[in-house]
């Protein structure tokens, strides 16, 4: 082997190392997104209450049922009524879980705020999304930084991308 293919082959498996960490790296944080929203530990619900909502007219999501729930961090941001805080601005560590009903007893998907400005897959306001159907399969991966989702979430009335209190006042 001549030393050109040598070091020709030595960049080509340190390429297909980096592409392969890469890619663990973002099933690994869609994996553990997921295994925090289902774990409903320490969680509050909108309004303090887990009854189903309908679908709101500004969802783009296709499930006909929601409900929205927030760790304990992100609860912070809540009001007496349960509602989000005016101009809240949810602190690092915050999870917030909207789970996406296909009827009213069967949870679809998953979508998933959780704020760790230190992350690799967190969007300009610290944010990683993620949006999962329940089986674990991925919808839109944490590598995209929500860009499915963010013109949405930016219409006008949200509050650091939540807008609960405006279609469920």
């Amino acid at each position: 082997m001549t030393k050109k293919h040598l070091i020709f082959f030595s960049l080509t498996l340190v390429a297909l190392v980096v592409a392969a960490c890469a890619k663990d790296k973002v099933n690994t944080v869609d994996i553990e997104l997921l295994e925090k929203a289902k774990d409903t530990t320490g969680f509050v619900w909108f309004k303090y209450v887990d009854t189903l909502l309908p679908k709101s007219v500004g969802s783009s999501h296709n499930e006909p049922f929601l409900r929205t729930r927030y760790n304990n961090i992100a609860s912070s941001q809540l009001d007496s009524d349960g509602k989000i805080l005016a101009n809240a601005q949810f602190p690092e560590g915050s999870m917030i879980v909207k789970e996406l009903f296909d009827n009213t007893t069967t949870i679809g998907r998953y979508a998933i705020l959780y704020k760790d400005s230190d992350n690799d897959f967190a969007d300009a306001n610290g944010w990683v999304w993620g949006y999962m159907n329940a089986d674990g399969s991925i919808v839109e991966g944490a590598s995209k930084k929500g860009n499915a989702c963010i013109s949405c979430h930016s219409q006008t009335e949200n509050i650091d991308y939540m807008l609960m209190n405006k279609y469920f006042p």
